[in-house]
C-alpha cells in the first residue's frame, strides 16, 4: 500500500476473520477511499484517501466494530464475561431452547408452545446474524452468515424448529468462543503496547515536571527511580543500576548500566537512580519500531494464507452448488423432498468456511507475538514459514560466533620475570594504535600488573612496536621479527606454531636482545556457540557453515570449537554472496546469520536473513527478515523451533478445518447428517483451529 496520505486507526470488537474482510471491503467502497487494508491480527485499519469517522463507524456497524484513533492510550474497557453481548445472547437463546425441549418431551407435549419458544430462541440468538445474512443475500455475498441464514430459514419452512434453535444456539456459542480466543491471541501485541509508560519525570530548567511521552523532546533528561520503567530511549547521563531489558531483548539476566550506556524505553530500572538523556522521540523508540514492525508482519499474508484465501474463494460457491444438488437431485429420483432439503440445508451449515479462513492467520499472529515477547522480531508470516523450511544455516564469524573483540588467551614467559615483563609490554602497547594492543593492555590491568611509562615509542610497519621501559628496550611483534632480534628457543617456536594452528595471533616479547616470551591473542568463541550448534542439530538443522574473511587456520580452529559442519575462509563480501547462492543450490533453503551491516548482501541473498543484536540498531531492524534483539545466539534455536512448530500447526489447522467437514459431508450418504451435527462440525473445526494455535503461546527459549 502506498504511504502517501495513508491514515491508520485501531479497531475494537474485531473478532471474526470474515468480518474483517467485509469491513475492509466496506471501507474500500467509501467514495473518497482509494485503497484499504484491515490487519486482522493487530486489529488495525489503514487506508489511502479520505473518510470521516462517521463513515468508518458506519462501515463497521454491521458487526459492532469500533474505530478509534491510533494514539488512543487508555485501554479498552474490559467487560465482565457475563455482561458481554455475545455471552448474554448465547445464554438467553439456551434458556428458550431448554424451555422448548421441556414442552416438546413432557408427559403431555404442547407443540405450539414449544414451537414459539424455539422461534424465540432463533430470533434472540440469531437476530444480528439474520440482519447481516439477509443484506448479504440481496447482494449475492455468500459469507458464513448468509449460509447460516439460508439454512435456518429453510429449517423453519420445513418445520424443523427445534433443529433451527439448536443450530442458532451453537452458532452463538461459537461466535462467543471465537471472540474470546482471538482476544487471547492478540494479547501479545497488547502487552507490547503496554510496555512503555505513557509519562515520565523530566528535569527542565532545574525543575522536575511530569510530561506525557509525546511531549518529551530529544535532549531532555529523564529522572528514573529504582523500580520504575524507563519511558524513552536514551543514554545514561549519571548514576548506575541494573536494568531488566527482557521486554526488548528477551535477556533473562538484568544488564548493568552506567554513564554513557544506552537504555531502551519499556525496560525496568531495578536498583539505582538514573538520569537519562533522551535520544529518540516517542514514535522512534526501539519498542515503537518493534510494535510497528510486528503489526506490519501480522498483516502480511504468509504463503499458506494466500493459498487458503484462494481456495476459500472457490470453496464457498462449490458448497452452495453441492447443497443445491443434494436438496434437488435425490427427490427427482424418488427421494423425499423434506428429507433431502433438510440434508441440503445441513450441507450449507457444514460448508461455512470460518475455520478454514482463520486456520493460518491465528497461528501467524500468535507466533509473531510470542517471538516479539521473547526478543525475536520476525518481519512477516512469509519469513516465519521460510524459517520453518530451512535446512542449512551460514554464520558470519566475527561478532556472531565469536565475541567480536580480541582477548589475550596465553602469556608464556621464559624465565621468572612474569609480572615485570607484562607491565613493560603493557606500557609499550598503551602507546600503540594496533587493534590487538588494547587487548594486551586490558589483560595486564586484569592481572594487576603495575603501570609503567614507555619512552621513545616506535611502531615498525609489518613487524611490531618497541619503546624504552625502565631503561630497557622492550620489543613486541611477530615471531619473524623477534627471531631477527634474538635467539628463540626451539620449544618456544614449536609452542608458537601450536598456538597459530588454534587460530590465535601470536606475538613474541624481546627485552634488550633477550627473548622473554609469547603472547597469544584471539577473538574468542562465544560461550554459548557450541551449545547452540547442538540445539540446532536437535531441531533438524544438518548443515552449519562459517563464512569468514579470516585465514583458513583461524577459521578451522573456531569452526572445530563451535561444532560447525563446514567452513569457508578468506572471503570478501561478494564471495559470501556467491557462497550463499551455492549453498541454496545444494541445500535448497538457507538462512544467513550476521550483524546486519557488513553482511548485508549475503543476508539479502539468503532465504532468511537473520541479524544479531537488533536492539537499538536501525540497520538490523530494517534490513533483516528476522532480528535477534539481544546479542545472544540462544534465540536462534528458539526461533527455529517456533517456526517449525508454526508450520506444523498451520498444516494441522487446515487438516482439522477440512477434515471435520469432509467427515460430516460423508454422513449424507447414509442420511445421518443433521443440522446440529453440521454446526458442531463447523464450530468444532473453528475451536480446534484456534485452540491448536494457542499452543504456540507456550513455546519458550
Amino acid at each position: 500500500m502506498t504511504t502517501a496520505n495513508k491514515t491508520e486507526y485501531r479497531l475494537e470488537n474485531l473478532s471474526c476473520a470474515n468480518c474483517a474482510m467485509k469491513f475492509e471491503n466496506n471501507v474500500k467502497n467509501l467514495p473518497k477511499v482509494v485503497e484499504a487494508n484491515v490487519n486482522f491480527g493487530a486489529s488495525k485499519l489503514s487506508f489511502v484517501g479520505d473518510a470521516t469517522m462517521e463513515e468508518l463507524q458506519s462501515a463497521g456497524a454491521f458487526d459492532g466494530i469500533k474505530v478509534v484513533p491510533l494514539s488512543k492510550k487508555e485501554p479498552e474497557q474490559k467487560t465482565p464475561f457475563f455482561k458481554r453481548k455475545e455471552n448474554i445472547v448465547s445464554l438467553l437463546s439456551f434458556l428458550f431452547l431448554i424451555a422448548g425441549v421441556f414442552f416438546t418431551y413432557k408427559a403431555q407435549p404442547l407443540p405450539t408452545v414449544a414451537t414459539i419458544l424455539y422461534a424465540t430462541a432463533i430470533v434472540v440468538g440469531g437476530a444480528g446474524m439474520f440482519k447481516t445474512g439477509i443484506q448479504n443475500l440481496f447482494k449475492l455475498d455468500f459469507d458464513m452468515k448468509t449460509l447460516m441464514t439460508i439454512a435456518i430459514i429453510g429449517a423453519a419452512i420445513i418445520g424443523e424448529w427445534q433443529e433451527g434453535a439448536v443450530v442458532v444456539f451453537l452458532f452463538a456459542v461459537s461466535e462467543a468462543l471465537e471472540a474470546y480466543s482471538m482476544n487471547k491471541a492478540r494479547q501479545s501485541i497488547r502487552q507490547l503496547m503496554d510496555i512503555a509508560p505513557s509519562s515520565a519525570i523530566v528535569k527542565r530548567n532545574d525543575e522536575l515536571v511530569e510530561l506525557r511521552t509525546e511531549d518529551i523532546r530529544i535532549g531532555d533528561v529523564l529522572i528514573v527511580k529504582p523500580g520504575q520503567k524507563i519511558a524513552m530511549d536514551g543514554v545514561v547521563l549519571s548514576g548506575q543500576s541494573t536494568v531488566n531489558q527482557a521486554p526488548i531483548t528477551g535477556e533473562s539476566v538484568p544488564v548493568f548500566k552506567q554513564k554513557d550506556d544506552e537504555v531502551f524505553a519499556g525496560t525496568l530500572n531495578e536498583e539505582g537512580a538514573l538520569e537519562v538523556t533522551v535520544t529518540k522521540l516517542s514514535g522512534d523508540t526501539t519498542i515503537a519500531k518493534i510494535i510497528h514492525l510486528v503489526e506490519d508482519a501480522q498483516a502480511e499474508k504468509a504463503p499458506s494464507q494466500k493459498f487458503v484465501d484462494k481456495f476459500a474463494k472457490y470453496y464457498t460457491p462449490a458448497i452452495i452448488a453441492i447443497a443445491f444438488l443434494v436438496a434437488v437431485i435425490p427427490p427427482l429420483f424418488g427421494g423425499e423432498w423434506h428429507e433431502w432439503i433438510y440434508q441440503g440445508l445441513a450441507v450449507l451449515v457444514v460448508g461455512c468456511p470460518c475455520a478454514l479462513v482463520i486456520s493460518t492467520p491465528v497461528a501467524i499472529v500468535t507466533s509473531i507475538g510470542n517471538a516479539a515477547r521473547n526478543g525475536v522480531l520476525i518481519k512477516g508470516g512469509v519469513h516465519l514459514e521460510e524459517m520453518g523450511r530451512i535446512h542449512a544455516i551460514a554464520f558470519d564469524k566475527t561478532g556472531t560466533l565469536t565475541k567480536g573483540y580480541p582477548e589475550v588467551t596465553d602469556f608464556i614467559i621464559e624465565g621468572t620475570k612474569r609480572e615485570h615483563t607484562l607491565s613493560a609490554v603493557a606500557a609499550v602497547e598503551s602507546m600503540s594504535q594496533h587493534p590487538l594492543a588494547k587487548a594486551i593492555v586490558k589483560y595486564a590491568k586484569e592481572m594487576g600488573a603495575k603501570r609503567k611509562v614507555a619512552e621513545n615509542f616506535q611502531s615498525v610497519t609489518g613487524k611490531g612496536a618497541y619503546a624504552v621501559v625502565d631503561g630497557e628496550a622492550t620489543y613486541i611483534g611477530s615471531i619473524q621479527w623477534a627471531s631477527e632480534l634474538s635467539n628463540i628457543p626451539a620449544v618456544m617456536n614449536d609452542k608458537a606454531e601450536d598456538l597459530q594452528k588454534e587460530g590465535k595471533s601470536v606475538m613474541a616479547v624481546v627485552v634488550d636482545e633477550t627473548f622473554r616470551g609469547l603472547i597469544a591473542v584471539t577473538d574468542p568463541l562465544r560461550a554459548e556457540s557450541l551449545e547452540v550448534m547442538n540445539r540446532l542439530k536437535q531441531v533438524g538443522i544438518r548443515h552449519t557453515v562459517m563464512l569468514t574473511g579470516d585465514s583458513q587456520h583461524t577459521a578451522e580452529a573456531i569452526a572445530k570449537q563451535a561444532g560447525l559442519t563446514d567452513v569457508r575462509a578468506g572471503l570478501m563480501p561478494e564471495d559470501k554472496l556467491t557462497a550463499i547462492k551455492e549453498m541454496s543450490g545444494k541445500y535448497d533453503k538457507v538462512a544467513m546469520v550476521g550483524d546486519g551491516i557488513n553482511d548485508a548482501p549475503a543476508l539479502a541473498a539468503a532465504n532468511v536473513g537473520i541479524a544479531m543484536g537488533g536492539a537499538g540498531t536501525d540497520t538490523a531492524l530494517e534490513t533483516a527478515d528476522i532480528a535477534l534483539m539481544a546479542d545472544d545466539l540462544h534465540q536462534l534455536p528458539y526461533t527455529m523451533k517456533l517456526s517449525r512448530k508454526t508450520l506444523r500447526i498451520i498444516k494441522e489447522n487446515i487438516m482439522f478445518a477440512l477434515g471435520l467437514k469432509i467427515v460430516a459431508l460423508l454422513l449424507i450418504i447414509p442420511g445421518w447428517l443433521t443440522l446440529w451435527i453440521a454446526i458442531f462440525a463447523d464450530m468444532g473445526a473453528t475451536l480446534l483451529v484456534v485452540l491448536n494455535s494457542m499452543r504456540l503461546i507456550r513455546i519458550r527459549k
